[in-house]
């Protein structure tokens, strides 16, 4: 019997148990059981692995907690610039957005990308026109209006510094910050994967600053033969290391298990050039694993074998 398996970050950092209410904590353990279900529902009705991801991609881009969709960082402009991508393990099809604004859910407007377009990757103004096209919701500046980020982009918007969630150069400035990108991966009834990423971004990025999340490959990849996966950290270092795509390049040639090549790449590879995060994975046999080299990573897994997890520290 096919196991089928959904799993869901919400960014990884330098999250820990001393800088936490415990009203926070279940606020963010209420908002992944929410994502959780959302994806698990698609599968449990024998959906496909591309859609669970995509709804409890959603689900997250949502919650103002996450920086994704309506909680996104500020940019040195003060504006919102949000990156999604997702690809489909079966096909290898795959769609991805940048520097897109006002829209209320990217991931949704990267699926568009995928299945309604010639193209795996849009950006900007393009971008926008064709969500427009798609009839794709869009929402007021104050719809993703956080107060602790804009606080977070007060701090710094005078320099040419940016806030990095994922590390703790700046845990003394920001102790309760919230961390940055959201992602989904899920197996199947058909033994079909997928992996989906949304994020913000930086805060105080200049010039349309890309990251990882969007990148086919860097902070996102999905193939049956091997393993899909969502990652979450440093953009930068992800983009070097190509770190989905490494994953399941170690699968694919040297014959390791989906744990043992997310082992290597993030808790060495990463590790050897400085690159902070994590990253959920799943394989086509419904296996999972979810990893990270930092304090904590916002996180949850469910399967048809009965198991239900949702944590947020080592």
């Amino acid at each position: 019997m096919q196991t089928f398996t959904i799993a869901i970050h919400g960014g990884a950092g330098t999250i820990l148990r001393s800088d936490m209410t415990p009203e926070l904590e279940q606020e963010y353990l209420a908002a992944l059981d929410c994502a959780l279900a959302a994806g698990y529902a698609v599968l449990e009705q024998k959906g496909s692995a591309i859609d669970a991801v995509t709804a409890a991609t959603v689900v997250l881009e949502d919650h103002i907690l996450f920086n994704a969709g309506r909680g996104s960082v500020f940019t040195k402009q003060g504006r919102h610039e949000m990156d999604a991508a997702l690809m489909d393990g079966s096909t290898l099809g795959a769609g991805a957005v940048t520097n897109i604004r006002n829209l209320r859910n990217p991931i949704l407007l990267a699926s568009r990308v995928m299945r309604d377009t010639q193209h795996v990757f849009l950006s900007g103004d393009g971008a926008m026109e064709f969500a427009r096209e798609q009839k794709l919701p869009f929402e007021a500046d104050d719809y993703f209006f956080s107060q602790t980020r804009y606080e977070q982009w007060q701090s710094v918007c005078h320099t040419d510094r940016v806030l990095i969630d994922h590390t703790n150069e700046y845990k003394d400035e920001f102790p309760d910050k919230k961390f940055g990108t959201v992602g989904a991966v899920a197996c199947d009834l058909h033994g079909n994967i997928a992996a989906a990423t949304s994020t913000g971004g930086m805060t105080n990025k200049q010039w349309g600053r890309i990251g990882d999340s969007p990148i086919i490959g860097a902070g996102t990849y999905a193939n049956n033969a091997t393993c899909a996966i969502s990652c979450t950290g440093h953009g930068e270092l992800f983009i070097k290391a190509v770190a989905a795509y490494d994953v399941s390049c170690l699968i694919e040639y040297r014959g390791l298990s989906l744990q043992e090549a997310m082992q290597v790449v993030v808790h060495e590879k990463l590790v050897r050039i400085g690159g902070e995060g994590g990253m959920i994975g799943v394989d086509a046999q419904g296996n999972h694993a979810l990893l990270f080299n930092s304090e904590g990573m916002y996180r949850g897994v469910q399967n048809s074998a009965g198991l239900k997890e949702t944590g947020i520290y080592k």
